[in-house]
């Protein structure tokens, strides 16, 4: 009896130092994508920027550059790894269940490298889906290196995972939650392969924060925790969001079916239109485009009007749901927290406007609206609530972001709307690719 005692502990422990390498190879890969894409970003910025300043020449730079990128994206896709499209998550959810494969020697390098191309052109795509996707192939090429038995898929995959959401936004614990909530129904839970996730979580943020950056992914005042007077704002957010995350998921299925009807289209020709429309938009509207990073912080700064948030907000939605639809691969969490922190801020705005005594700052609402759309389209308010802590700092405002996370979710699930990566994978499943 203590003999089998002894060979179960040595087998976890394994699965623990097992989970540690997965932790730094996808720091390590994480890393890399985020500085590769970072040049990539500035490079594009610049040639934005000269549109227009020196003759014809100038603005066909950009447009080649937004074509080529995107067409390159779109045909490693199609030709090499269809499953690399859009986010990846519903691919991960789906190996955990053992009803999609996970072919990581396909998936590896045309995800890291198309989701270069996609992100780096301009389209409305985040860098978290790619590295969440990455991670959890990661997870299952370290599993077949050591040649560690079929048991061992799961707890890493999910490692994996948690990982690519960690390194993505400096968020270890997001990454975890993510996996335990948004995850629960595929990830096998004991002891140990809750440890495994957080070990490779903590793992790949130390990496990124060691090679990349150490400090919170939004630069923003810490606030002090709102006067409770003021928390019943909180719920009317949160019945907005309920609304918007709605509205949000079903104009990404719309989209997704649209391009689906254009899949016959040459690729060049595909990409040539995608490319054309996203750089009119953004030589002119830099904000409108891109993950949104540089729009955290000038609307954050309140550099924008009441009115000019509008048109942001609704501009970017419409774009965000394009981008996710053509195809190419690319996460939404970022597009969707730039959401979030936009309609937080025109909410708090008016808040402040008629309740200047409750609210001290319009910025505390950006931050719930980070929290509110993630729990009302993912349907995951414990991941919402830990991401917009950790990439703001904003650790005194967990009160108020309970509130709005829980009335986003609870109401969004009355209003009908589904969990968005259950519905993509319903739709995977439903067209094998």
């Amino acid at each position: 009896m203590n003999n089998r005692f002894i060979d179960f502990d040595t087998k976890n422990f394994k699965l623990i130092y097992l989970a540690l390498i997965v932790g730094l190879v996808v720091g390590i890969i994480s890393s890399a994508f985020r500085i590769v894409l970072s040049y990539i970003e500035t490079f594009r910025d610049h040639l934005y920027e000269d549109a227009g300043k020196s003759g014809i020449i100038s603005w066909i730079w950009p447009v080649l550059f937004a074509i080529i990128g995107i067409s390159i994206s779109l045909f490693l896709v199609r030709k090499y790894a269809p499953e690399t499209s859009g986010s990846g998550v519903q691919e991960i959810e789906g190996t955990l269940d053992g009803v999609r494969p996970i072919r990581w020697k396909q998936v590896l390098p045309v995800k890291f490298f198309a989701s270069l191309f996609s992100l780096g052109s301009g389209l409305l795509l985040g860098r978290e889906g790619p590295t969440i996707q990455l991670g959890g192939n990661i997870g299952k090429m370290i599993k077949d290196v050591f040649r560690e038995p079929d048991n061992v898929n799961n707890s890493l995959i999910s490692a994996g995972a948690a990982a690519g959401l960690a390194s993505a936004f400096n968020a270890p614990f997001a990454g975890i939650i993510f996996v335990i909530e948004e995850m629960h129904e595929h990830f096998k839970f004991n002891f140990y392969s809750v440890s495994a996730i957080i070990v490779a979580s903590g793992t790949a943020d130390f990496v990124v924060k060691a090679l990349v950056n150490d400090s919170p992914v939004i630069q923003m005042t810490v606030f002090p925790s709102p006067n409770l007077s003021s928390l019943w704002m909180f719920i009317i957010l949160g019945l907005l969001f309920s609304i918007v995350g709605f509205v949000y998921n079903k104009l990404l299925i719309v989209a997704l079916d649209f391009f689906k009807k254009l899949s016959k289209i040459p690729i060049i020709i595909l990409g040539s239109t995608i490319g054309i429309v996203i750089v009119f938009i953004g030589i002119f509207f830099p904000d409108m485009i891109g993950g949104g990073y540089s729009t955290f912080t000038k609307v954050l700064d309140q550099s924008f009007t009441f009115y000019a948030l509008i048109i942001l907000f609704v501009i970017r939605m419409l774009l965000s749901a394009f981008s996710y639809g053509t195809g190419t691969p690319g996460g939404i969490f970022a597009p969707m927290l730039v959401l979030g922190i936009i309609l937080g801020m025109l909410f708090g705005s008016a808040m402040q406007h008629y309740f200047p005594t409750l609210v001290l700052h319009p910025g505390i609402f950006a931050v719930a609206g980070m929290a509110g759309i993630f729990a009302a389209t993912v349907r995951a308010p414990l991941t919402g609530l830990m991401l917009a802590v950790e990439m703001t700092s904003n650790f005194e405002l967990i009160l108020p972001l309970i509130i709005t996370t829980v009335t986003a979710s609870v109401f969004t699930a009355l209003l009908g709307n589904q969990p968005i990566y259950t519905t993509l994978l319903k739709r995977t499943l439903a067209n094998p690719k």
